[in-house]
Formats: C-alpha cells, sequence, structure tokens
C-alpha cells in the first residue's frame, strides 16, 4: 500500500505540472468532441456506461460503473486543425497552427459504495495563426493569431444509491488562456468607433474620443491603415491574458435493466474572472498626406471582459444487446448563447510619455457574437472482438453554432460532422491501452466580411490504463 500511495503521489505531481495544458482547438463549437479515447471512438457518447475517469469531464456518475477497485490513466492527445481563410478578392492565407499535444491525467478509486478520485483535463478552446506575408497582415507583415484555452482540475465523487441507481457530483477549479494579435483595416476599425456604423461592433472611450480630436487637427486625407490589438507570449502552454475559477458537475445513471443504462449529466457555466493581460499594447498607424505612413503603439493593460464556458445539459442510453456488443447514443445541449453574445476587451493606456495625448485613456471595445446554442447527437458502437481487443467506431454532430455573419477568421469553431473510430487492448488484468482517431470533414463559411473560411481536422488520442 506504501509504495502504491507513492506511485499515486508521483503521478498526481507529474499530472498537476499538466494544469498549464497547451490550447484544445475543440469542434462542437469550443468543446472537444469527445474526452477520453474510449469516449471519442464511440462518437463521445459517454453518459450511460463505464469510459474510465474521462468521467468526471462527462458524467461523473459513470464512474460508480467501474469494475475495478481503482485505475489511473495517463492520456495524450494530438489535434491537427486545417483552416484556410480567404480574402474577399480570392487571396488564400493558410493557418500554420496545425499540430497540437494535450496531456490529460485521472484517478479513481472505489470505497465501498463510493468512488472518488482526480482528474486534470483539457476542455476546449480554439485558435489559428496566419503567415504575417499572408492577406491577414494587410501588407504591413503583421502577425495575425489566437490561442483560446480552457483546463479544469476536476474533483469528484460519485455515490452508488443501491443496484441501479448511481449519482456523482464534481468540483471543478478553472483556469483560461487567452493570445490575441488581430489586426483591423481602417474600414472595419471605422466600423468599430463610428457611432453612424458598429455593424460588426463597438468602440467607445476616452481614447476614441481623443483619436477623432487628433484625427480632426491633421492633413485632409488622411487615412487610417490598421488598428492592431496585441497581447500574446511565446508559450505553447499558458496565454498572455489569464484568469481562473470555479464550476462543477452533477450527474446521475440508471440501470433500467441488465441490457439498457440511462445517464443524465447538469455541467454549470463557469465563474471565471477576467482574463488580464497587463504590459500589451495596442497599435495603428496613419497615412498622412505630405508625411507618408505613421505608426503609433500604444502600451498599457488589456482585459477581456467576462469570457465563460457554457453550462451543458447532457443525457444518453448504453444498450448491450449480447455480452460483445455496447451500443450508445448521447444528446448534449450546449448553452453557448448565454455566453457568446460577444466578445468583450478593455484597454486602459498607462502614463508613459511614448502615449502622448492618449496616455491614461481607455478604450472598451466588443465584437459581436451572437453564437446560438448548440445540440449535438453523438453515436457509438463497440464490439469485444476477443477477450482483449475492444474495437469502436462511432460519429458526432452538431450545427455549426457561430453566426455567418460575424464569423471572425480567427476563431473559427465551425465543425460539424466527426466520424471516429478506434480500439482497446488489454495486455493482462492490470495493463491497457485505448486509442481513438476522429476526422471531421471540411466545413465552409463565408463572413459579413465577405471572407471565407474553411476549416477540417484530424484528431488522435492515447491512453494507458493501470488498474489496482
Amino acid at each position: 500500500m506504501k509504495s502504491l500511495m507513492q506511485l499515486v503521489s508521483i503521478v498526481v505531481t507529474l499530472a498537476a505540472a499538466f494544469c498549464v495544458l497547451p490550447p484544445a482547438f475543440a469542434t462542437n463549437g469550443m468543446n472537444m468532441e469527445g474526452y477520453g479515447p474510449v469516449a471519442t471512438a464511440m462518437g463521445g457518447a459517454s453518459m450511460a456506461y463505464d469510459n474510465g475517469t474521462a468521467a468526471v469531464i462527462n458524467n461523473p456518475s459513470t464512474l460508480s460503473l467501474m469494475e475495478d477497485q481503482a485505475r489511473l490513466d495517463l492520456a495524450l492527445g494530438l489535434l491537427g486543425p486545417d483552416i484556410v481563410a480567404t480574402s474577399p478578392t480570392g487571396q488564400p492565407a493558410k493557418s500554420t497552427a496545425t499540430e497540437f499535444f494535450m496531456p490529460a491525467f485521472g484517478y479513481a478509486r472505489q470505497a465501498g459504495d463510493y468512488t472518488y478520485g482526480l482528474g486534470i483535463f483539457g476542455q476546449g478552446g480554439m485558435g489559428c495563426e496566419y503567415d504575417p506575408n499572408s492577406w491577414r497582415g494587410l501588407g504591413f507583415d503583421l502577425v495575425n493569431r489566437t490561442e483560446v484555452s480552457i483546463g479544469r482540475v476536476i474533483a469528484p465523487l460519485s455515490y452508488r444509491i443501491n443496484e441501479k441507481l448511481s449519482i456523482g457530483a464534481t468540483f471543478d477549479y478553472v483556469w483560461a488562456g487567452m493570445d490575441l494579435q488581430m489586426a483591423m483595416s481602417g474600414q472595419q476599425f471605422f466600423d468599430l468607433v463610428d457611432p453612424t456604423q458598429q455593424n460588426f461592433g463597438t468602440a467607445s472611450g476616452s481614447l476614441v474620443q481623443g483619436f477623432f480630436q487628433m484625427m480632426g487637427q491633421l492633413p485632409p486625407g488622411t487615412a487610417v491603415d490598421y488598428a492592431y490589438f496585441d497581447f500574446s507570449n511565446s508559450n505553447d502552454f499558458t496565454g498572455e491574458a489569464s484568469g481562473d475559477g470555479f464550476a462543477g458537475k452533477i450527474g446521475l445513471t440508471y440501470e433500467i435493466s441488465e441490457q439498457v443504462t440511462f445517464g443524465l449529466t447538469y455541467h454549470s457555466k463557469t465563474d471565471l474572472g477576467d482574463l488580464k493581460a497587463p504590459g500589451n499594447s495596442l497599435a495603428f498607424q496613419l497615412d498622412i498626406p505630405g508625411m507618408g505612413r505613421m505608426p503609433q503603439a500604444l502600451s498599457g493593460d488589456i482585459e477581456v471582459r467576462n469570457f465563460q464556458w457554457p453550462a451543458l445539459l447532457g443525457a444518453g442510453f448504453a444498450f448491450r444487446p449480447t455480452p460483445a456488443w455496447l451500443l450508445a447514443t448521447d444528446i448534449r445541449h450546449i448553452m453557448w448563447a448565454e455566453v457568446m453574445e460577444e466578445f468583450s476587451m478593455n484597454f486602459a493606456a498607462d502614463d508613459a510619455a511614448t502615449n502622448g495625448p492618449f496616455a491614461g485613456s481607455v478604450m472598451d471595445a466588443v465584437l459581436y457574437q451572437d453564437w446560438d446554442d448548440q445540440t449535438v447527437l453523438q453515436l457509438g458502437a463497440a464490439y469485444q472482438a476477443t477477450d482483449r481487443l475492444v474495437l469502436r467506431f462511432g460519429f458526432n454532430y452538431g450545427e455549426n453554432p457561430i453566426s455567418n455573419r460575424f464569423l471572425n477568421c480567427l476563431f473559427p469553431a465551425i465543425i460539424e460532422e466527426h466520424y471516429t473510430a478506434g480500439f482497446g487492448y488489454r495486455f493482462d488484468e492490470r495493463n491497457s491501452i485505448d486509442v481513438s482517431l476522429a476526422y471531421a470533414p471540411e466545413v465552409s463559411i463565408t463572413s459579413g466580411y465577405g471572407v471565407g473560411v474553411e476549416h477540417s481536422q484530424t484528431n488522435a488520442q492515447i491512453m494507458y490504463s493501470y488498474r489496482f
């Protein structure tokens, strides 16, 4: 027992290092199509059968269905987005962000009718990066990139009330990270700051007022080449803007018969603080007749206001028509509309002399999002081919929740279909591996700016499990 506890202590310590998870470029909106390779290979369906410690991020009550007294899961995911943004004039820009690795960890132990443990998972996110020499650089070598990531440390507790009914809940510590380097053309910038336009967002505050005062003092014909929001770091694991908070889940499973089990879960909306990025910049460049192009970078602090992960309601059935077959179907309703109506930022210029007349000024900027709630259908099957080998396959569908009008090619979370497959192989009573592969066919959308976005993905996960 002592050696076992030492092993768990070491693994938990290592897993704590995973708290700075790299971004997960997800595919049900910003959610992953599945969590853990067992469920992902079955289209993400996970509400009503034992799918390992991924239960902590799926339906925590399924921990009570675990056949072993204790298990440890170590997983690694590879996410492969393929994104192309095409300008209104037909120029393509391919995202160079094509490979992301994401670790996960889970431990669970039964104690009588109770099951408890610990999990660390990447929830999801979105993002991409475009070459500054592409059209997205606006001709001024501007990098355009986003990384949005959400991770959780999850403490679950599941209780078997009787032979048929189990309930479970989790307490989640949630952290969020974000990088943003976003160039806007002069036309797009004026759409934000001009109250007679504001078709795609708004910008207001003393900085905007000072900008118009400055423009009024410059020669006629002065143009704005671009405006550039810039808060980003070079770390693959943490965002320049960061915040943390809490959330939770509840769930139940009910074994209707020996063949059929029903599962139900509710995930709360997160309670995250504003994502803060001190010591960053907002830049713009003017083209002044007789003087040429004049760039200006304002130093200051940026905050992303009220960024939250949505609530989710999920239900599903697991059906065993024969001992060799498991069929599963889930429906999940993700409540994006409440949290993704708009993307809101605040920039507060500091008092540096280089900020000139803009020192101490502020700007509140909003980009309209107008996401819809998303209902996701997840179908899966598993076949016990031999005593050691399980074959799995599935399908996942959720209609793109993003408004075509307000789609931004830096936030291209528009995937809809997933075709999944995988297997599990048990080496002996204690050791096993599970593998999943998911392919998401290309989805093409044209935004209100006339920008076309094409997005497909090929993702994989592998998990090693040790049973005690």
